[in-house]
């Protein structure tokens, strides 16, 4: 579901919108593939348990608060997604269903920082100690045209500067960190791609934002002893390194060839978090294949949404 710069006919229904701009090079490549599999992503999450509270004398301390990105990182985002080319490209994306013509879109791009994008930590989910409930893969910013289309640009740090990697349909990630903002003030507003499910934690406390998180932890949240133990239930087996993993089934397609993550890698800067807490395209984009086996990469289960919460 990543689509090249030129206009494209949409995808199915089910799918959200989005395609990469010509500045992700190797790791739009990546978000694509990651895209192509999305739909066998959402079957590892369908049967998740329903978590129940934990308050045992074994309960662990919450988890630390994962590193957010500088001021600076997030205006620096923005300004790429008001850059001239990233405009020209969005009014391909709004026209590209004939609701508006190139010419008369028009794309703004709202606020004056990008937001950090959380998701649902692999090493959250492996049990790891002192690991964060999320960790950050991109910084999104909302576009809205001329006929009130709305769409999210996606930003990593990438060859020592912000870049847009993708546009979607939709504005979920701005909208929801809007909503977890006010729903539990200074918490960490978090996406478990495998289910759809949107959450905001802090502390010992996880609450749902959106329906497919209401079904996953119920209305009134849960404690994150409780999420963890659902998480591992349902995708422990399934992290990178796993047999299942291994096998090729995760994201629906085999491992990359030898040598092409490390391809990616080499346009990109190191995996870790940079000193600003900024998430470089090598965990994001370019790192995709590793995420998959967890479906937890930015691009997975990018789709049309229906609100009733938030």
């Amino acid at each position: 579901m990543t689509r090249p710069v030129s206009p494209a006919s949409p995808v199915a229904p089910a799918a959200r919108d989005s395609f990469a701009s010509h500045a992700s090079g190797t790791s739009g490549r990546a978000l694509k593939a990651v895209l192509a599999g999305s739909a066998a992503a959402l079957l590892l999450g369908l049967a998740a348990p329903h978590a129940t509270a934990d308050s045992g004398p074994a309960a662990r301390p919450a988890p630390p608060a994962p590193s957010a990105p500088s001021d600076a990182a997030r205006g620096a985002a923005h300004d790429a997604a008001e850059a001239p080319k990233t405009l020209d490209t969005l009014s391909r994306f709004f026209a590209r269903e004939g609701a508006v013509t190139k010419a008369a879109a028009e794309p703004r791009v709202a606020g004056d920082k990008a937001v950090p994008v959380y998701y649902l930590s692999p090493d959250f989910v492996a049990g790891k100690k002192d690991a964060p409930v999320a960790r950050m893969e991109f910084l999104a910013s909302k576009a809205v045209s001329s006929d009130g289309q709305e769409a999210s640009l996606w930003s990593v740090r990438q060859e020592g500067s912000w870049r847009i990697v993708n546009i979607a349909t939709g504005d979920d990630e701005t909208h929801y960190a809007r909503v977890g903002g006010d729903k539990l003030p200074g918490g960490t507003v978090f996406h478990e791609p495998q289910i759809n499910g949107w959450y905001v934690t802090k502390g010992a406390r996880v609450l749902p934002l959106d329906k497919d998180a209401v079904r996953a932890v119920g209305a009134e949240g849960t404690s994150t002893d409780a999420y963890r133990k659902r998480v591992q239930k349902a995708y422990g087996d399934k992290l990178p390194g796993s047999a299942y993993a291994k096998s090729g089934k995760a994201g629906g397609f085999a491992e990359e060839p030898a040598g092409t993550s490390a391809e990616a890698a080499g346009k990109s800067e190191s995996a870790s978090s940079s000193s600003d807490g900024a998430v470089t395209v090598a965990s994001t984009v370019a790192g995709a294949g590793a995420l998959v086996a967890l479906g937890l990469s930015g691009a997975a289960l990018v789709r049309r949404r229906s609100r009733s919460l938030g």
